[in-house]
């Protein structure tokens, strides 16, 4: 739906008897609907081919939805009926864990070298009962037989760290599903992005593997000719209908008797996607169409589509005679059982083992890729000293309560502001949490608390920490031990809860600009109801109940009763002859921290700090709630 462009697939299968038997997959009348605005549209998949499991299966030219993808069971099964048999009997209820499946997109670790990502794969993907030294073994023969011995201890590389080449990178990520031997292994487009001589080498690797008994299934754009001829059989769609199956040696002869003749040195691949897209500079009708080559397009449109054509004449030939009869040795009884299966993921490992190995690969990452982090260490103290700088030396006289409420202001805006940082934690890896969710690499929960454990404290507790120790000293503020914590612990409880909602905005966002929009915009209107900007007991009520969602205030509120209780900012004359002090007040209206906490309708009491730190905790239960529901619940199947 949505698409014009017709499907069309290459399958091969090989058929040296000397190659070991592999999984048959089959697939019959397929259809899959798809919701959009207009409504619900219908694409009709009606495919009735079989592999035999001894060799690749090699699709080109996929729209949406792309039956790869229902093939992989990969796609949300509510809209999906027909039929995906494995061997002949229903699909397992968890093929896509038992099964490999390689994305478009490098799905590994790019600050983890090739040897650090297999090990990840196989602790969490092949069960606790095998050995460790049973897993090294296992790593070291998919290391050799994909050729990536002289570069396993290689780190795969990111935007910022140079590492292996596109062809070894492609390897690894196909050693990352090898990992767990399946039976069938799909590659979404394995040549992308590589040039012709690496993608002929990684052809060459699959062929091999399909030698060895495996059945490989994998999209692909043009193939050239040396790849082309690595087919066995060959099955091509169009609009859902089938168009050919059967030997590749043979398509050419089969289109050349249907009217189809391709021309000397052409590309096989090519022409055979020309004839289905009825490019009529590549191929012509036959005599007996009785049609002229300038009016091919006329005669297309004036009869039926050229889909239906090649189909009607694909159903007349040996080769649907010859593939129909394979598929009625399938058993009928079996093929309906299919459609009442629920698709469900299932573990190997323990929800404490997933957690171990997820934190221990997010703190590799954060140490092997220290830009950002070090980037916001130095912009934090940067900024500390700055501010440090402009405020130093803070006096307990009228100015200094001014000085003090903008150096509170500043830094409770200022954890906010860095907390937006926080919005690619989700996003960044957004395909390789999708990916190695529906491959049964992990829980949800367990990825999410190892973010927050290996990736979120870490990175907001010790910037709030460094922050702290230099503006709190160069200002002067309160010489006191329980009043230095308690400022601490308010900016880390406010920076927590401003991540925490960055986290709950941008969760589930495919672009981080539109995460960001919208955490400034937030931002901004909470730094209105601070209580700096006005004063919050002025505020009409209609408007005042939104001072409640504002987490700067929160933390404004904390800092201002943490410092001000105790402080005085009055002038005091001592009278010899009295034995008391007079505190006479100097054009200014309040004489202590406590007078002027209650102008800005505070008080100064131990509840009145500590329900602010209850509040920005139940704010972060309810963000973080919030994240965990939408990664729970994210549309992972498309």
């Amino acid at each position: 739906p949505g698409h014009s462009r017709p499907e069309h697939t290459l399958i091969q299968s090989s058929q040296d008897p000397s190659v070991s038997k592999g999984t048959t997959v089959t697939f019959h009348n397929i259809c899959y609907r798809v919701k959009v605005k207009s409504g619900f549209i219908c694409c009709r998949k009606t495919i009735d081919a079989s592999t035999d499991g001894l060799g690749a299966v090699l699709v080109i030219d996929f729209s949406s939805p792309r039956l790869l993808d229902i093939l992989a069971a990969r796609k949300d099964p509510q809209g999906l009926s027909g039929d995906v048999l494995i061997n002949g009997a229903p699909q397992p209820a968890n093929f896509k864990c038992i099964s490999g499946y390689v994305v478009q997109d490098d799905v590994v670790m790019g600050t983890l070298t090739i040897r650090e990502n297999f090990q990840f794969s196989a602790a969490l993907r092949l069960p606790t009962s095998v050995k460790e030294k049973e897993k090294r073994e296992r790593i070291d023969q998919i290391i050799k037989e994909l050729g990536l011995t002289k570069v396993a201890d290689s780190k795969v590389g990111t935007q910022f760290i140079r590492g292996v080449s596109g062809g070894e990178r492609k390897r690894t990520n196909i050693g990352m599903e090898l990992i767990t031997d399946p039976a069938v292994l799909f590659l979404d487009e394995p040549t992308t992005g590589l040039d012709a001589s690496t993608a002929s080498a990684v052809l060459m690797l699959l062929k091999r593997m399909s030698r060895q008994g495996k059945t490989i299934i994998f999209s692909i754009h043009q193939p050239r000719y040396s790849i082309f001829r690595l087919f066995d059989n060959l099955t091509l769609l169009a609009a859902g209908r089938m168009l050919y199956h059967g030997p590749a040696q043979n398509a050419i002869e089969y289109f050349k008797s249907v009217g189809y003749e391709c021309e000397p040195y052409n590309n096989p691949a090519d022409f055979f996607l020309d004839v289905i897209n009825g490019d009529s500079t590549a191929v012509a009708l036959s005599k007996t169409d009785d049609v002229d080559l300038d009016n091919v397009e006329e005669h297309i449109n004036r009869d039926k589509s050229l889909a239906e054509k090649l189909a009607e004449k694909y159903s007349n030939s040996v080769y649907y005679r010859e593939t129909k009869a394979v598929l009625e040795n399938i058993s009928l009884e079996n093929r309906k059982k299919t459609k009442s299966i629920f698709r469900r993921i299932t573990y190997t490992t323990s929800f404490f083992h997933q957690l171990k190995w997820v934190s221990k690969r997010t703190f590799k990452n954060l140490l092997g890729n220290p830009q950002a982090s070090i980037a916001q260490l130095c912009v934090t103290t940067f900024l500390g000293l700055v501010v440090g700088a402009i405020f130093f030396g803070i006096k307990d006289d009228f100015t200094g309560v001014q000085n003090r409420v903008g150096a509170m202001f500043f830094m409770t805006t200022n954890q906010c502001f860095s907390s937006i940082s926080a919005i690619e934690l989700f996003v960044v890896e957004k395909k390789i949490f999708i990916h190695e969710y529906i491959s049964g690499y992990y829980r949800v929960s367990a990825y999410f608390i190892s973010k927050l454990l290996a990736d979120l404290i870490p990175m907001r507790t010790m910037p709030s920490i460094i922050f702290t120790c230099i503006i709190y000293f160069m200002l002067g503020l309160k010489p006191s031990v329980d009043a230095f914590f308690i400022t601490v612990f308010t900016l880390m409880m406010v920076s927590y809860t401003a991540t925490s909602m960055a986290l709950a905005i941008a969760t589930g966002q495919n672009v981080v600009a539109v995460a960001n929009l919208l955490m400034t915009i937030a931002f901004v209107f909470m730094i209105i109801f601070s209580g700096l900007l006005v004063n919050l007991t002025s505020i009409m009520s209609w408007l005042s109940w939104l001072q409640y969602f504002s987490i700067p205030r929160y933390g404004m509120t904390a800092l201002q009763i943490n410092e001000f209780t105790g402080l005085k900012f009055c002038t005091v004359n001592v009278n010899t002859n009295q034995s008391n002090m007079n505190c006479t007040q100097v054009s200014q209206p309040y004489c202590t921290g406590e007078e002027y906490l209650k102008i800005q309708g505070l008080e100064a009491t131990a509840w009145a700090l500590w329900q602010n730190h209850v509040a920005l905790a139940c704010m972060i239960i309810i963000f973080l709630t919030i994240t965990y529901l939408k990664l729970r619940f994210m549309k992972k199947l498309t």
